[in-house]
């Protein structure tokens, strides 16, 4: 959701850095473990085998994962660094469709608590969360018509009680009363 007529891009894209450093190290390591699991399942299952292979004119002869082994080990070092740099950058880019819209939903909660029930919250169309922003929207303009309702009718009470002279102590009470909703909301 943008505002009318405005496009909104987000410059920055370390706007939870700690949840978007937790949720990136998690994938990372989850990477790192599945490719020490396979490693290790190649290396298990091809002991039983064996492999002869030439060096410098010489005929070796040894277990298959032994001969493997540095291939597997360098080959699996390279794929980490190369998927461990895409998984950076497309679990940046995925963190931060989240983290915004949480960190924006974070900034205007803290509004409205304080009483402002005019905030509302505004997200990029293709932010995660349009749908609870659009009822947390629906929310905040029903308490502020209620609440401005009941504004009304204390200034209609006022006026009432000023007109048909009503005792001070209860054209007090909704003077304190006006006061309190002027204090805790803004309209």
């Amino acid at each position: 959701m943008t505002k009318a007529g405005q496009t909104y891009k987000r410059k920055n894209y370390f706007i939870k850095k700690e949840f978007q450093f937790k949720f990136i190290l998690k994938f990372c390591l989850l990477m790192l473990a599945g490719i020490i699991l396979s490693t290790c399942f190649v290396f298990i299952f091809s002991q039983d085998t064996l492999t002869s292979s030439f060096n410098n004119s010489q005929l070796i002869i040894e277990k298959t994962g032994q001969a493997i082994l540095p291939t597997i080990l360098i080959t699996n070092l390279i794929t980490l660094a190369l998927i461990t740099l895409a998984a950076i950058i497309i679990t940046l880019f995925i963190s931060h469709r989240i983290a915004g819209p949480m960190f924006r939903f974070e900034k205007d909660i803290r509004q409205i608590a304080q009483g402002n029930l005019k905030v509302r919250i505004n997200l990029r169309q293709k932010d995660q969360f349009s749908e609870m922003a659009k009822a947390f929207n629906e929310m905040s303009s029903n308490l502020h018509e209620k609440v401005s309702h009941i504004d009304q009718k204390i200034d209609k009470l006022i006026i009432s009680a000023q007109e048909t002279q009503e005792t001070e102590d209860y054209q007090k009470q909704l003077q304190e009363l006006k006061k309190m909703i002027q204090k805790n909301f803004s309209l």
